[in-house]
């Protein structure tokens, strides 16, 4: 298994935007792609991303499918137009909480 690792910023003033796209359409188009979210972090205070996700697939060839995939660039885009700093890895699944 393989993880998908992001992090971002919420683009200043656009909270409730932000925040109904991830959960009517970020989470479940993910999940539909094949990815299944393990966390999301929200921090409140540090010097550190504001959010910090993760979904794993079965191995590194689907997580590229999708990736590579006309409906995630979709999904990705409408995320970085509400976001700043936007970063990605895949690393191996190891089934604790994974950092960058």
């Amino acid at each position: 298994m393989v993880k998908l690792l992001m992090s971002w910023d919420i683009q200043p003033g656009r909270d409730a935007e932000y925040f109904e796209f991830v959960v009517r359409e970020f989470v479940p188009g993910i999940t539909r792609l094949g990815i299944q979210p393990t966390e999301a972090w929200f921090t409140i205070f540090g010097d550190c991303p504001q959010m910090l996700t993760g979904g794993i697939t079965d191995s590194v060839d689907s997580m590229n499918g999708i990736l590579s995939s006309e409906d995630w660039q979709e999904l990705h885009g409408k995320l970085l137009d509400l976001v700043t700093n936007y970063q990605q890895k895949i690393v191996p699944h190891n089934g604790t909480l994974q950092l960058f």
